[in-house]
């Protein structure tokens, strides 16, 4: 058996192949460089408090990675999209809901919102065939 890299063909993989591929750069990120993450995501790890770090590399890096390389490298299968435009679509959701109970309605929360809802759309544009 051959191990062949499955290339996306129609415009509809193509949108979720970059859904996909942004969510591994992401992952890739929180795994080699969670310091620079959390800057991104604006978070602070307490200096006596090292283990924010291992939950950077492992819970978040660990889901990015192993979610988005499925899906590139198990071809385009819509359910792996599916999966993956739902979980952009649920946090977008868990932002939302932190942006009225928490009161964190300021720009990077609205930019971060619309982009955890763009992969989502563009996962989920080609898993529900709403593009070819």
């Amino acid at each position: 058996m051959e191990f062949a890299f499955p290339w996306p063909v129609t415009q509809g993989e193509w949108l979720a192949w970059v859904s996909a591929a942004i969510t591994v750069f992401l992952g890739a990120i929180l795994l080699f460089a969670p310091g620079i993450s959390f800057r991104l995501f604006r978070l602070q790890p307490q200096p006596e408090r090292p283990e924010g770090y291992a939950a950077a590399r492992a819970n978040m890096a660990g889901f990015y990675l192993g979610l988005g390389l499925c899906c590139l490298f198990l071809g385009p299968q819509p359910f792996l999209y599916l999966a993956l435009g739902c979980s952009w679509l649920i946090t977008a959701f868990g932002r939302m809901v932190s942006m009225m109970s928490d009161r964190g309605t300021g720009l990077s929360n609205w930019l971060w919102l619309v982009f955890d809802l763009l992969l989502a759309g563009l996962a989920l544009a080609f898993a529900l065939s709403f593009v070819p």
